[in-house]
């Protein structure tokens, strides 16, 4: 867990939903053209398979049905900032959950149209105020959402990875969402005010202790742009790398984020 949290930034429901299902249709669209050896190819994912890939997307918009079908907590226990922090703690659980959606779902383009008609109608029958037990805590279906985007637009990033040729696009809203929840997270991860992150165009963040910044150029700037931040904060791309590459910009003494990377895997 973080050792603070500044105030959670605000989201706007109906484009999160919007932004969610559209993603989904980004997926369910790429899907659709593969090939048998394609969704049997590797993927950056350990010994995961494209095909598992997949059904792993589909888990992560079928754990809000998953939460849906629990009793609702009495109150709300946590907040959105700890939902990148507590991801890792069912990895073992979820790498055998997918592997058996795999065997129950071969058929993954009728797997992913259930589930976009699925979710439709539970957000259209449930309010965002709706608690869910979810791995962080009891979270309002509204913030849960936001989650998803994160999900969505990760895998989104690893899939066009493990598919030579694809491309399939990003949400607008979806990647802004993802961007910012994970900027959030690394402030509330090392919070402070001595350095600047920026990833243009969705989110500016203050972090890291030392002198505050209060006006002109800051002294120590960050900046990049928002996949190869999503990489970073997910591991996907180590802090060497990216600088080695050129795919993000770091001066002064405080702008080293190398040792607070990876937020989540």
């Amino acid at each position: 867990m973080p050792p603070a949290k500044k105030r959670t930034r605000s989201y706007d429901p109906a484009k999160i939903r919007t932004a969610v299902l559209a993603q989904l249709g980004h997926v369910q669209d790429a899907v659709r053209g593969l090939t048998p050896e394609q969704l049997a190819g590797p993927t950056r994912l350990g010994a995961w398979t494209v095909r598992e890939l997949v059904a792993h997307i589909g888990m992560a918009l079928t754990a809000i049905g998953r939460s849906l079908a629990l009793p609702e907590p009495p109150k709300q226990d946590a907040v959105l900032l700890d939902w990148p922090f507590a991801t890792s703690a069912s990895s073992s659980a979820i790498d055998e959950f997918t592997k058996r959606l795999v065997q129950e779902h071969p058929d993954l383009d009728v797997y992913l149209a259930d589930i976009a008609r699925t979710l439709e109608q539970q957000l259209d029958t449930h309010p965002g105020t709706r608690l869910l037990d979810t791995n962080a805590g009891a979270l309002p279906l509204a913030d849960y959402l936001v989650t998803r985007t994160v999900e969505l637009v990760v895998h989104t990033d690893d899939l066009n990875a493990a598919v030579a040729g694809l491309e399939v696009p990003y949400d607008r809203q979806a990647l802004a969402a993802c961007t910012r929840l994970l900027a959030d997270a690394l402030a509330a991860k090392a919070p402070g005010g001595s350095t600047e992150v920026r990833i243009p165009p969705y989110a500016v963040v203050q972090c890291v202790e030392g002198p505050r910044h209060t006006r002109g150029t800051p002294p120590n700037v960050v900046e990049t742009d928002p996949l190869t931040w999503i990489r970073l904060a997910t591991g996907r791309l180590e802090w060497p790398e990216a600088l080695a590459e050129a795919k993000v910009s770091a001066s002064g003494e405080r702008a080293d984020l190398g040792g607070l990377l990876p937020l989540m895997s």
